[in-house]
């Protein structure tokens, strides 16, 4: 692959936009008083950029550069739980990555799958709900 393509291709995470739900999702989340949160395999820097792009407000944003282990591993998942000073099954864990939502589910967080395009199961366990829009994610706050 030419270096400076994958470059260009890599810098287009700095500029994504969030799905037309995201914002209003989170903004129900929140009103209800719940804490929001990213947890990723980005870095900090592109994760900054991104939510900077989106134009959306969390509570936190968690990068695994903090401990060099990349999610499914649990490690990755319990720095969630760590920053967040909560209890595994008192976080709901949503992600269109049903890699992602297993990897979850594993450590004991409450789970849904965003299935925006039905596609098939391919991970256990289970999710706890499967939706998809995000929109659908403020019936389990």
């Amino acid at each position: 692959m030419d270096r400076a393509l994958r470059a260009s291709l890599l810098d287009c995470y700095l500029t994504l936009d969030a799905f037309s739900d995201a914002r209003a999702a989170l903004r129900d989340i929140k009103m209800r008083g719940h804490r929001t949160a990213i947890l990723s395999n980005g870095t900090p820097k592109m994760l900054a950029a991104a939510v900077a792009a989106a134009g959306i407000e969390l509570d936190a944003v968690l990068s695994v550069d903090a401990i060099g282990i990349f999610k499914p591993r649990r490690e990755a998942y319990r720095l969630a739980s760590e920053h967040l000073r909560l209890a595994a099954p008192d976080i709901v864990f949503v992600s269109s990555n049903r890699w992602d939502v297993m990897g979850a589910a594993a450590v004991g967080f409450r789970t849904a799958w965003i299935n925006r395009t039905n596609m098939p199961e391919e991970y256990g366990p289970t999710p706890n709900a499967v939706f998809t829009s995000l929109a659908e994610v403020t019936s389990l706050a």
